[in-house]
């Protein structure tokens, strides 16, 4: 089987264990546990819907009221009390978390019953109990077992005076929870009280709802309550909304009509609180009936306000401020933030270190907020979530089998960590899930496991047949001085274009003259390392040490501007590093000094006495020495031949320096500093040069008297600068005994 081939078998593989896990209860469980965990805590909390607060009776609310230790044993008259508060402090839908299914004689029930009847507003939770019954078919045998529900409602005079009632059922996996019930299936349908709070905070807006359904031709819409004052007896509001979720499921099509029906209607336009909630209910009855928490914090994150806040103690108010509840919708059930073993709580990844769990009632909350909000996490669908990753198990998988591994494993490791950047952002931005455990913990090891163990047989099966086939041509004697490093020198000689870059160090004999041999060979494989590191970071193809001097090429075939401007932005590297590596030793100074020259050369052996070494020789590399060598009469760091930088003006912030004729070369030089790269380039950088350059042109119309006042003027601005000092010298010198013969614009000089 070709390479190729066994890549995109393991890709293959790779993505096909992760798809298929994922399909399965053992994966869904996987990301809930581990995944989900992981996505809430990169997002953190985040700011729950205004609308919605929690009353919380905590440890310490029954010695607050001088009440019993647990709200089972209080009258019930203290919650009419707390029901009249709310109504005061403008709460739109009131909702316990509390069970009420036992009958409390007296007058208790009667008076919470009025004060829940006179509200108007109040959810109260109804039971529900499960069991297995078995089923017995017509002929008396036995036809397995059934799980059947029952609802136990509040006590007779509770459930006649509420609004409606409903469960709260939730999902757990161990004593953690992940989902919520919008309708319970398995009782009859029923709407749950996270559900039920939402219609009840939406019957304002009733009209409207009504006849957007209308407009949008939903069937059936004729046989609902034509006005809101309609929904009274507490099986009303369940059946309305068993009816609207009817309507919805007979019309697949029905919650895109109403959306566009409801954004086009001035009178849901005019009201700014309509159009949520109308958008709102669509998602209600349009979406699945169970759905994923999305939970916006540790417990307390959604507005927590004590029960004993809001109840009068001993006949007096408590003296705290009024919490303003107008237009909120309040929960109100056992929810401690001090108390770790607090009853009816879940453990959750916002779960800190005190122990503190998010409460039942907190999490009924959670799933109103998100049902107000439609911010509920939702999960691709089964077939595109396979088809994600299986598409990261085959990236990955055949691309580290296929890959150099010193290239593969990284890139891996990037696309990983790509693929988690995305999966957060759908997670932060748009409440998506996407699977992040099987594919970081399951197909990522995979992949790299099989991939690099199969990258290594194959590497030894073909140095194993490598060595097979060379044996049937020559002794293994032969074999054995090859494989040690027998090789014939002139096969590897050439001559090629290259643009060589020649620095040293300054300073250096006074270096080598403080430390000993030793430390000073330390010192400069750190010097020669910090350099290296930006050659190589500009494909540099070959590089020569000697002493403290560094002789370095970019070569190609033909001449090639990738070769010139590679050399130059490395140059541009090289001086920093410098700098850096100079700072960090203190007081030790360097100063940098580079020469970048282009042409052909030889790149081969050289040497005798059966030694050799691999050099760079050529005029090319002499002019590249004696430029960086030229730095210091100029005081300048970077300088290039002109035919180096000649188009690179984009890249690159450029002074040309004028011509110069080294020693022993017939032919002048043009020469250009390197001052930065273009985008980094200081506006006194380019202010210098171009001065300088209008000074040079001076020079060049041999106006001597003229050309030094010019160079003058800009040592005054930049008095350090080597070039404007060095010319200003040459000019006084012509001004005073003439340029001599020959081209005067042409520097001659007389130092190597």
């Amino acid at each position: 089987m070709r390479r190729g081939a066994r890549g995109l078998l393991i890709g293959v593989a790779t993505g096909l264990v992760g798809a298929a896990l994922v399909m399965t209860p053992v994966g869904t469980e996987f990301e809930k546990t581990i995944g989900l965990p992981w996505l809430f805590q990169l997002r953190g909390p985040i700011e729950p819907p205004p609308d919605v607060a929690v009353v919380a009776i905590d440890g310490s609310t029954g010695r607050r009221l001088d009440l019993p230790r647990l709200p089972r044993d209080w009258p019930r008259t203290v919650h009419a009390q707390l029901i009249e508060r709310l109504v005061e402090r403008g709460a739109s839908v009131i909702v316990f978390d509390m069970d009420f299914s036992r009958v409390k004689s007296g007058y208790e029930d009667l008076i919470f019953a009025e004060a829940i009847s006179n509200a108007d507003r109040v959810v109260l939770f109804e039971r529900l109990d499960g069991r297995r019954q078995p089923v017995e078919r017509v002929d008396g045998t036995s036809g397995g077992w059934t799980w059947v529900e029952e609802k136990q409602p509040p006590a007779p005079s509770l459930a006649l005076a509420a609004k409606a009632l409903g469960p709260f059922p939730l999902p757990k996996l161990g004593r953690t929870a992940f989902e919520f019930w919008v309708f319970k299936s398995s009782a009859g349908n029923v709407p749950t009280t996270a559900a039920l709070a939402l219609q009840l905070y939406a019957l304002p807006f009733y009209d409207q709802w009504l006849d957007i359904l209308r407009k949008a031709g939903a069937p059936g819409i004729e046989q609902l309550p034509l006005r809101a004052d309609g929904i009274q007896e507490a099986y009303h509001l369940p059946d309305l909304m068993n009816a609207f979720r009817g309507v919805f499921e007979n019309d697949p099509k029905l919650q895109e009509k109403v959306r566009q029906i409801a954004d086009q209607s001035e009178a849901v336009q005019e009201n700014g609180a309509a159009q949520p909630l109308i958008r709102a209910l669509v998602a209600l009855y349009d979406g699945p009936s169970n759905r994923y928490l999305n939970l916006y914090g540790p417990p307390g994150t959604i507005k927590t306000i004590p029960y004993h806040d809001l109840v009068e103690q001993d006949g007096q108010d408590t003296g705290l401020p009024v919490a303003d509840l107008s237009g909120k919708v309040v929960f109100v059930g056992y929810s401690d933030l001090y108390e770790p073993d607090q009853p009816d709580r879940f453990y959750t990844v916002f779960t800190g270190a005190d122990g503190i769990d998010l409460s039942g009632v907190e999490i009924m909350a959670t799933a109103f907020a998100n049902l107000l909000r439609d911010d509920a996490l939702r999960q691709p669908s089964p077939a595109v979530t396979a088809a994600l990753l299986f598409g990261f198990g085959f990236t990955v998988g055949s691309g580290i089998y296929l890959l150099p591994a010193i290239l593969a494993v990284p890139l891996a490791v990037v696309f990983a960590a790509l693929y988690w950047v995305g999966a957060q952002w759908s997670f932060n931005e748009a409440n998506l899930w996407v699977p992040v455990a099987t594919p970081t913990l399951v197909q990522l090891p995979i992949a790299l496991l099989v991939g690099l163990m199969a990258q290594y047989l194959l590497k030894r099966r073909q140095e194993l047949q490598m060595s097979r086939a060379i044996s049937l041509y020559v002794p293994k004697e032969i074999i054995r001085d090859l494989t040690e490093g027998g090789v014939n020198p002139d096969s590897v000689n050439k001559v090629v274009y290259a643009t060589c870059l020649a620095t040293d160090m300054s300073g250096f004999s006074t270096i080598a003259e403080n430390k000993s041999p030793k430390e000073l060979a330390t010192f400069m494989n750190a010097y020669f390392d910090a350099l290296s590191r930006s050659l190589k970071r500009h494909a540099v193809d070959v590089t020569e040490f000697h002493a403290d001097t560094i002789m370095c090429a970019w070569t190609a075939a033909q001449p090639e501007a990738k070769v010139r401007r590679n050399a130059a932005l490395a140059g541009i590297d090289v001086i920093q590093a410098i700098h850096d590596f100079s700072e960090q030793h203190g007081s030790l100074r360097l100063n940098p000094r580079i020469g970048l020259q282009d042409g052909s050369i030889y790149l081969g052996h050289t040497g005798g006495g059966g030694r050799l070494a691999y050099s760079i020789l050529g005029d090319a590399a002499n002019t590249a020495a004696r430029l960086e060598s030229f730095n210091k009469h100029l005081g300048t760091h970077v300088l290039a031949a002109q035919t180096v930088v000649q188009d690179l003006d984009d890249l690159l912030l450029l002074r040309p320096l004028g011509s110069f004729q080294f020693v022993g070369r017939s032919e002048a030089t043009p020469v250009m500093e390197i001052l930065a790269r273009a985008e980094a380039a200081s506006p006194d950088q380019i202010q210098l040069r171009e001065r300088f350059a209008a000074a040079l042109e001076v020079f060049s119309a041999q106006r001597w008297a003229d050309a030094a006042g010019s160079f003058e003027a800009i040592i005054e601005t930049f008095p350090d600068d080597g070039p404007s000092r060095f010319y200003l010298s040459r000019c006084r010198r012509y001004a005073a005994e003439g340029p001599g013969e020959g081209d005067p614009t042409v520097i001659r000089l007389d130092v190597k």
